[in-house]
């Protein structure tokens, strides 16, 4: 999976759309601003513009984002991801 992950995220950036995850927030060890999960889920914009320090590693996904104003270090297990997408025309897996 993280194999996957990383190769849709370069495919869409090459494309030079915008990444987007959907994530589980519940899946344990998910750390993300709970204000912001929605039916349990959350939608992260994993672009460069949008994210400092992005890591896509086979054990994890870290980045530090800014949510209403304030900085987040987030943490995403790759088996929480459920889809990854490019935000401008929906596509991914």
């Amino acid at each position: 999976k993280p194999y996957l992950i990383r190769a849709f995220y370069d495919w869409i950036v090459d494309n030079e759309l915008t990444p987007y995850i959907l994530v589980d927030a519940t899946y344990p060890g998910v750390q993300v601003p709970e204000e912001h999960v929605q039916q349990g889920c959350i939608v992260l914009n994993i672009s460069t513009t949008a994210t400092r320090g992005l890591l896509l590693e086979n054990d994890r996904i870290v980045f530090t984002a800014r949510f209403s104003g304030q900085v987040h270090q987030i943490f995403v297990v790759p088996n929480a991801v459920l889809e990854i997408y490019a935000s401008e025309n929906g596509r991914g897996i």
